[in-house]
């Protein structure tokens, strides 16, 4: 969620916020904004699709520094797009602003757009790192306001709502949040990140004085992700806002300016929503009424207990129960074992997929990942015989369908997609969705193998955590238009190699002896890494290979997830896949085929690469 041009309007003004100094506390993180916060680093590459080990690096940095200041995170994460669909307007309007800035950077002028896989990326590195997190159901704000003020601690975020809710321990946006600056402080409390919190007290004062418990109507009849301005445009054509002694700043933020010091004539909102009720035509009140109300309680903290989560490791949520969620699909969820994508799937039956700075010519990257996602939707929408929905449909032969948000050319359309038809040993009367799990592990992961057209004989040779991403590369090669170059596909399988020979130098198993020709190869590698490239050219071609390979892995990722994984799960951030890496060894793979040889001062490496060779081209 975000208020239309508060961040902007507050930032200009530095007297709303308070100097903080952040040590010995709980924190709560709104986990999307910090992944946005690290992934648009000053120097990253946002042409090649996303370098994951960097982005992990700089997750692992962030807690670092949060350990050594005696801070503990609690990662709150939003979920998929909840039962009524509210934002979708909203997301439809940011999927466009998405593939404009993909097509930016496709025509190389620039721009920043989120790597595919980085809130997987994201996931996986909290994890490793044992930072607890959950994954809401829906959109998280309510809930990480309801838990930072069950604990009385800030709330970290980049969202100009949270300047919206009651927060006792206050809002202290990821911009005012110098973490690559820790301070060391005198005498025994040691070091801390220096901070700014913003203080509703402060920001209320300032008009008039504003009650509190008005900001919720003013975010709303403002504007924010749920609601626009058209349903109150009469008003605000017909009311006369005082302009107040703030107007003299900068003309963009009169109107909010104007509504808040119009406000602040009312002691509570139900005076305020009556006033403006006038401004309206008669029949429009009650409705209008009724959209203020409800959306004002977007601003009331949750009654989802996060803190029982944290403690106890369960998620308890009315609007999932109400929804019909399966117990375990919701667990998986909130323990980041499911993606959104997933639930929005069953839920709404509709799914958005995100753009990459791929070949605007060409469909999108996503279509060569279809007959996965078609799987996913078959065992997600697979409706018991006994129903009048089913027995219907069974007469009809119809198959459940999805709609899709893609990208055709350069706008974001919507496609309808038929579910797949699954094998006999998934039929719903024996196997309904609560039951998946009851499946045998083997039938899982045949579904799986089947799907990638891989069989697990050919996949034996490789080490059991890049068994899927192998079998991915399987895939991509078989149904990608058009087909993948060879030199393609070597730079592919040499970055997956130079991220297993970076796995075990920097992270040895403490169980096997190092091999010392290892560390000279890698040593040997980061040479050549520091070496001028010849060619840094952007092959858009080449990226929208790279792209569709992202696109089947993601789908294959969460086709795993959902069969309870039945294959290892690859790990993003240990550099499985460097955008910047894939696409120079492309290059020079064109010049000089001898790169092809990168890793030959490690016999192990080496065969690696053989291995991977061997069982994709057969």
């Amino acid at each position: 969620m975000g208020v239309q041009g508060l961040t902007g309007f507050v930032e200009e003004r530095g007297v709303f916020f308070t100097e903080l100094r952040v040590r010995d506390t709980k924190l709560v993180i709104d986990g999307s904004s910090l992944y946005h916060r690290l992934c648009f680093a000053p120097d990253a590459d946002f042409r090649r699709g996303g370098d994951y080990g960097a982005f992990a690096a700089a997750v692992r940095d962030f807690f670092g520094v949060l350990r050594a200041c005696g801070v503990a995170p609690f990662v709150v994460l939003d979920g998929g797009r909840g039962a009524e669909d509210r934002k979708l307007p909203t997301l439809r309007g940011r999927a466009a602003e998405q593939l404009r800035a993909a097509h930016g950077l496709s025509r190389g002028t620039g721009g920043c757009l989120v790597p595919l896989l980085t809130r997987e990326a994201f996931v996986q590195a909290l994890g490793r790192l044992g930072v607890p997190f959950v994954q809401c159901f829906a959109e998280a704000d309510r809930e990480i306001a309801g838990l930072a003020n069950r604990w009385g601690c800030p709330v970290l975020s980049l969202d100009s709502d949270f300047c919206v809710f009651d927060l006792a321990g206050g809002y202290c946006p990821l911009s005012h949040f110098q973490w690559q600056s820790v301070r060391a402080a005198a005498g025994p409390q040691g070091c801390y990140v220096p901070a700014r919190c913003f203080s509703a007290e402060r920001f209320c004062r300032h008009f008039g004085p504003l009650s509190k418990g008005l900001l919720p109507l003013f975010a709303v009849m403002n504007g924010n992700d749920y609601i626009g301005l058209e349903a109150l445009e009469a008003f605000f054509s017909k009311v006369r806002l005082p302009r107040g002694c703030a107007a003299g700043k900068g003309g963009k933020h009169l109107r909010l300016q104007g509504l808040l010091n119009w406000l602040a004539q009312f002691a509570e909102p139900a005076e305020a929503v009556d006033n403006v009720l006038k401004y309206l035509k008669k029949h429009q009140r009650e409705e209008i009424r009724e959209l203020l109300c409800t959306s004002m309680e977007d601003y009331a903290p949750s009654d989802v207990n996060l803190e029982d989560f944290f403690q106890n490791g369960s998620y308890e949520c009315e609007a999932a129960r109400k929804a019909d969620v399966p117990e375990w699909v919701l667990d998986a969820l909130a323990k980041g074992k499911l993606a959104p994508f997933i639930i929005n799937a069953l839920i709404l039956r509709s799914t958005f997929l995100h753009v990459q700075v791929e070949n605007m010519q060409r469909p999108s990257a996503h279509s060569t990942a279809l007959p996965v996602r078609q799987v996913i939707y078959g065992l997600l929408l697979r409706v018991s015989h006994g129903t009048e929905d089913a027995s219907s449909r069974k007469q009809t032969n119809e198959l459940p369908i999805v709609c899709e948000f893609d990208r055709c050319q350069k706008t974001v359309k919507k496609t309808f997609v038929q579910a797949a038809r699954l094998p006999p040993d998934f039929s719903d009367d024996r196997f309904p969705l609560d039951k998946l799990m009851e499946v045998p592990m083997s039938c899982r992961q045949m579904l799986l193998l089947e799907t990638l057209g891989v069989k697990m004989s050919s996949l034996e040779p490789i080490p059991s955590h890049l068994q899927l991403p192998i079998a991915v590369t399987c895939y991509w090669i078989r149904c990608s238009e058009p087909k993948v170059k060879l030199n393609q596909l070597k730079a592919l399988l040499l970055m997956i190699v130079s991220g297993e020979l970076q796995r075990i130098t920097n992270d040895p198993d403490p169980t096997v002896l190092p091999a010392e020709d290892d560390s000279v190869a890698y040593n040997e590698f980061l040479k050549w890494k520091e070496k001028k490239l010849q060619n840094n050219d952007f092959d858009l071609d080449a990226a929208h290979s790279f792209c569709q390979w992202q696109c089947c892995l993601q789908m294959a990722l969460y086709l795993n997830q959902l069969l309870g994984t039945p294959l290892s799960e690859p790990d993003l951030s240990s550099r499985l896949y460097t955008g910047t890496l894939v696409h120079r060894l492309y290059q020079e793979l064109k010049s000089a085929p001898s790169v092809e040889n990168l890793f030959t001062l490690s016999p192990k490496m080496a065969q690696l690469y053989l291995v991977f060779l061997n069982t994709v081209e057969s």
